[in-house]
C-alpha cells in the first residue's frame, strides 16, 4: 500500500452533504497516518476561496469551515484545480490559505504513486 489518499471534492454548496462528508473523510485518512490531498475541482473549487465556507453546516456535522481547518492543522494538503478556480472568477488573492493551486498533471503523478482516491 502506498501510504497515499486523494479525495476528489466536486460539490459545495450545490451538495453540501457531499462537501462536507468528503472532508469528514479527509480527516480520516490524515489521523489514520495517510499522506492525503484533497482536490476541489469543478463546484468544489468554490470551498477554497476565503470565506466561501462560512455557513456551511449539515446536520449531524461539524461546520464544514471547522472540518477543512482540521485537515490542514492536521498536515492535510489542498489542492485546488487551476482552471476550475479561474473558470469562477478567482484570482490567487481569494485562495483560502493553505490551499494550492495546481494543474491536472499534479493529481495524475500523485495518482500514479499509487494513491486511492474517492470522489464526492
Amino acid at each position: 500500500m502506498s501510504g497515499k489518499f486523494l479525495v476528489s471534492v466536486t460539490n459545495a454548496k450545490n451538495d453540501t452533504d457531499k462537501a462536507t462528508v468528503a472532508f469528514v473523510v479527509a480527516n480520516a485518512a490524515v489521523a489514520s497516518g495517510q499522506e492525503t490531498v484533497v482536490f476541489l475541482n469543478v463546484e468544489g473549487a468554490y470551498l477554497a476561496s476565503k470565506g466561501y465556507a462560512e455557513d456551511i453546516h449539515e446536520e449531524g456535522f461539524a461546520p464544514l469551515k471547522q472540518l477543512m481547518d482540521q485537515f490542514l492543522e492536521a498536515g492535510g494538503i489542498l489542492w485546488v484545480c487551476s482552471p476550475c478556480f479561474k473558470k469562477r472568477g478567482f484570482e490567487e488573492e481569494d485562495l483560502l490559505e493553505g490551499a494550492k493551486i495546481v494543474g491536472g498533471a499534479k493529481v495524475v503523478e500523485f495518482l500514479s504513486q499509487g494513491a486511492a482516491s474517492i470522489t464526492y
